[in-house]
C-alpha cells in the first residue's frame, strides 16, 4: 500500500467533520423525517445558506419509509443517515464524486462504535455541553433559513422542542465519539528515531511533495485612545449599570442597543461560561467573582471595556451577558501610529537596526515580538506557511514582496480594533519533495498520524469483536476497511 496515500487518507478522515447521523433506538425504526442537516463548520456559510434557502422551496409532500443499514451496539444507522451524510459533505464543499455509500456507511459505523464504547468507558458529556452546542447550531440554521417557523416547516417538526430533542441526541453522540477517538490516541507519542525510520522506509517516489512556502515576520503598532476617550467609555458603562440597578432598566436591551461585541445576538446574548471556556482570563476572573443577579464594575480586556451581568449560576457554569465598548480612536492617534511605523521602516532600510531588532523593541504584538516578529502557522505551529493554504488576506499582503523588501504600513481591522503593521518575507521555499532536515516538523506530523491510525485500527479490530454488530443484507457485499462482518 502506498504509505503516503495511506497517511493522506488518514489525515482527511481526521480533518473532515464527523458525519452526522440520527440516533434511533433499535425498537423504534419506522418512518424518518426529512433530512436533518447540521454542521459545526462555518467556513462554507455561503454554500450552506444557499443550500438551505433553495431547499426550503422544495415540495416536502413525499414520504419515505426508512430501512436499517446497520446496528452497532445500541445504535441504529438508517439508510437515510447515509443520504444525510452525503448532503452534509456537499454543503461543506467536499466532493462526493469518488465516495461510495459503502464508505460512508463504514464511517458512520466507526462513529457509532466510538460513541458506544465511550458509554462503556464511562466517558461523560454533560447535558450543559450538549445544549450549548445545540443552541449554537440552532442559531446558525435559523440565520440561514430566515426564521424558526421556516426551519420547523422545512424539517417537518411540530415544535421547536421536538427539534431540539432530536438534535440533542445527534450532538451528544458526536461528542461522545470525538472524546473516545481522542482518548484512544491521547498518549501516543513518537520519538525522533521513529520519525527517521518512517521517513527512510518511504521509497523515493512515495515521499510527499510540499508546495511553495514562506516564512514571514511582522511589526505591529496599535493606536491608543486618549485618557479622555477612555474615561468617556468607562462613564458610559457606569451609567448603563446604574440605570439597570436603580431604575430597573433591562440589561439585555442595553446589550442589544449598545454593545460592540459582534456576537451579541448569538444565543440571545447569553454566554455560557465555565473556567475552561475559551475566554480571556480577565473576563473569566470578573465573571466568577460576580454574584448571581449582579453587574460588575467596568474592566478592561484586550477587546475594550466591559461590564458583566451574571444571569444564572449553575454549579461550575455561569450564564452571563456583557456590554463591550471600545474607546474611540482619534484621527490624530491613527495618523501618529502610521507615521511612527513608517519611520521604523525607514530606519530598518537605512541599516540602523534589523527587522528582528525593531520587532523586539517596538512591536505591540506580544505573541511575536520576542521571536523577532516571526509568525507561526496556527495549524502546524511551524514558521512556514504553504502559499496555497495561506489566509487570502495575508497572501495578498506578502505576494509581491521580494528579497529584503518591507511592506508599507498596512492598516487592518482585527477582533480587537484597528492596527498597523509592517510585513517582511524572511525566506521563500520552492515546491519540493520532503527533505528530512528541512521539513522535519511536517514529516513528524505525518509519521505520528500513521502511528495513531495504526493504533486506532488495532483498537477498532478489538472492539468490533466484543460489540454487537449487524449489517443489512444489501450492504454485506461492501468491502469495508474494518471487519464489520466479523469474517
Amino acid at each position: 500500500m502506498n504509505k503516503v496515500l495511506y497517511v493522506v487518507g488518514c489525515m482527511l478522515m481526521f480533518i473532515i467533520n464527523p458525519l452526522l447521523a440520527q440516533e434511533t433506538q433499535v425498537d423504534s425504526v419506522a418512518v424518518e423525517s426529512p433530512d436533518l442537516l447540521v454542521s459545526n463548520d462555518t467556513t462554507n456559510v455561503g454554500a450552506a445558506k444557499a443550500s438551505l434557502k433553495d431547499t426550503v422551496k422544495i415540495d416536502n409532500t413525499r414520504e419515505k419509509v426508512d430501512g436499517v443499514a446497520a446496528v452497532v451496539g445500541e445504535y441504529v444507522i438508517l439508510e437515510s443517515d447515509i443520504d444525510k451524510s452525503f448532503i452534509d459533505m456537499q454543503t461543506q464543499g467536499v466532493s462526493t464524486k469518488n465516495i461510495t455509500r459503502c464508505q460512508v456507511l463504514g464511517k458512520l459505523m466507526e462513529d457509532k462504535l466510538y460513541a458506544h464504547q465511550a458509554i462503556q468507558d464511562s466517558i461523560v458529556v454533560t447535558d450543559a455541553e450538549v445544549n450549548s452546542t445545540v443552541d449554537r447550531q440552532m442559531d446558525f440554521l435559523v440565520s440561514q433559513v430566515g426564521s424558526m417557523e421556516k426551519l420547523l416547516e422545512f424539517y417537518r417538526k411540530d415544535d421547536e422542542q421536538s427539534f431540539r430533542e432530536e438534535l440533542f441526541e445527534i450532538v451528544k453522540s458526536q461528542q461522545l465519539s470525538q472524546r473516545m477517538q481522542a482518548k484512544v490516541v491521547e498518549e501516543i507519542e513518537i520519538t525522533p528515531e521513529e520519525v527517521r525510520q518512517w521517513y527512510n522506509s518511504l521509497a523515493e517516489d512515495e515521499r510527499p511533495v510540499f508546495g511553495d512556502e514562506v516564512e514571514i515576520a511582522q511589526i505591529v503598532k496599535v493606536p491608543e485612545p486618549s485618557e479622555a476617550e477612555v474615561k468617556e467609555t468607562i462613564d458610559k458603562l457606569k451609567e448603563y449599570k446604574r440605570d439597570v440597578e436603580e431604575n430597573g432598566s433591562s440589561f439585555a436591551i442595553k446589550q442589544t442597543l449598545y454593545s460592540e461585541d459582534p456576537g451579541k445576538n448569538s444565543n440571545g446574548g447569553i454566554y455560557k461560561l465555565s473556567k475552561n471556556s475559551g475566554f480571556v482570563q480577565e473576563f473569566k476572573d470578573v465573571a466568577f467573582s460576580t454574584n448571581e443577579g449582579e453587574i460588575s464594575e467596568p474592566f478592561k480586556t484586550e477587546f475594550g471595556y466591559h461590564i458583566i451581568y451574571v444571569e444564572k449560576i449553575r454549579g461550575q457554569e455561569r450564564d452571563v451577558r456583557h456590554i463591550l465598548l471600545r474607546p474611540k480612536i482619534s484621527a490624530e492617534a491613527i495618523e501618529e501610529t502610521k507615521d511612527e511605523l513608517a519611520k521604523i521602516r525607514t530606519k530598518i532600510l537605512d541599516g540602523e537596526f534589523t527587522f528582528a531588532e525593531a520587532a523586539r523593541n517596538f512591536s505591540d504584538e506580544k505573541e511575536t515580538r520576542f521571536d523577532g516578529g516571526v509568525l507561526r502557522n496556527p495549524e502546524t505551529f511551524d514558521t512556514k506557511f504553504e502559499l496555497t493554504k495561506m489566509d487570502p488576506t495575508l497572501y495578498s499582503q506578502i505576494s509581491d514582496l521580494q528579497g529584503d523588501q518591507i511592506s508599507q504600513p498596512l492598516q487592518e481591522e482585527t477582533r480587537t480594533g484597528i492596527q498597523f503593521k509592517l510585513l517582511k518575507v524572511i525566506k521563500r521555499y520552492k515546491s519540493h519533495k520532503a527533505d528530512y532536515s528541512q521539513d522535519y516538523v511536517k514529516i513528524k506530523e505525518l509519521a505520528l498520524k500513521e502511528k495513531q491510525f495504526k493504533e486506532i485500527a488495532e483498537w477498532m479490530d478489538e472492539k468490533i469483536k466484543d460489540t454487537y454488530v449487524s449489517v443489512a443484507p444489501d450492504s454485506k457485499g461492501c468491502d469495508f476497511a474494518n471487519n464489520w462482518l466479523k469474517k
